[in-house]
């Protein structure tokens, strides 16, 4: 083969290597920029989520109490019974909710959170329970305890069995973006348990809660909390509508309880006892009894 011959056969050859080297060169810098763009993406998606989060949480009012005059009304289905009432909440401390008789303000009733039990008084027939949170079952069967009360009445987030939610934990939310007008979805998965928050777009302020617990072949138990009538208080609003509605088909008899509470006169006065003190003379009896005495009223 003649030098020409062969200057030309390199020549094709170093062409033809060039070639491919580019070609391969341009899908890995294609593929590289798609990966980038989709890690991008969600990066923003994730800023985006954390930001709304944050918004909401930073919706919580400052004051350490809550005191209001109340209209109570319950409702079991087959009853349906509307008493004037008062809150009294003492932040990481106590809520208290007290029933009166119409007219005469003569308390009939008294249901008391703090972080170590709850009690319910029956005035009238001066009965109560008394005791930690596994004693009422549809606060244990949804992971409930003080602080998430709180919380819910308060109209925050929260974390199952923690005091409160920190930053850093705030990315344990995921959020659902609603379609314009509509709220967005933040929620949170533990176990058999999930729980949502309707915060509307523009405000972030939580509309209404949801906790689901699936019990598998025992039902489930659902609790759903909605706010209403936000007020000015402090530098936050506040709901002077809450109305709480709870499901359950554990028992294999379904319930369905709904309590509606309409605030006035909202203060964050702070002198009050925190912790009531029953009478020797009041029996301690279950749960269900005192519930039972109070509806039947």
């Amino acid at each position: 083969m003649n030098m020409k011959k062969k200057n030309i056969i390199l020549s094709v050859a170093v062409i033809a290597l060039t070639a491919c080297g580019a070609k391969k060169a341009t899908v890995t810098d294609a593929d590289t920029s798609a990966t980038n763009l989709v890690s991008q993406q969600k990066d923003e998606q994730a800023a985006r989520k954390l930001n709304f989060v944050r918004q909401v949480s930073d919706n919580a009012a400052y004051q350490q109490n809550v005191v209001s005059k109340i209209n109570f009304t319950l409702n079991t289905g087959s009853k349906n019974l509307t008493v004037p009432g008062s809150i009294h909440m003492r932040k990481d401390d106590v809520i208290r909710i007290q029933l009166f008789v119409p007219l005469l303000g003569t308390e009939v009733g008294r249901l008391e959170f703090t972080k170590d039990y709850v009690m319910i008084i029956d005035r009238i027939h001066k009965q109560y329970i008394k005791g930690d949170y596994n004693r009422v079952d549809f606060l244990r069967d949804q992971g409930i305890n003080f602080y998430s009360l709180q919380a819910m009445f308060w109209n925050q987030l929260f974390l199952p069995g923690a005091k409160k939610v920190t930053e850093t934990e705030l990315k344990q939310y995921d959020v659902a973006f609603g379609n314009k007008g509509a709220a967005n979805t933040v929620s949170l998965r533990q176990d058999r348990l999930t729980f949502q928050w309707l915060a509307d777009q523009a405000s972030a302020l939580i509309q209404g809660a949801d906790i689901t617990y699936a019990g598998g072949s025992h039902g489930t138990t659902t609790l759903h909390w909605t706010y209403g009538d936000f007020k000015a208080f402090g530098s936050k609003k506040f709901p002077h509508l809450q109305t709480i509605s709870f499901k359950s088909s554990m028992s294999g008899q379904p319930k369905d309880v709904k309590v509606t509470l309409n605030m006035s006169g909202v203060t964050a006065d702070s002198d009050w006892e925190t912790r009531t003190t029953v009478s020797e003379k009041y029996k301690e009896v279950s749960v269900e009894d005192v519930l039972k005495q109070i509806t039947s009223l």
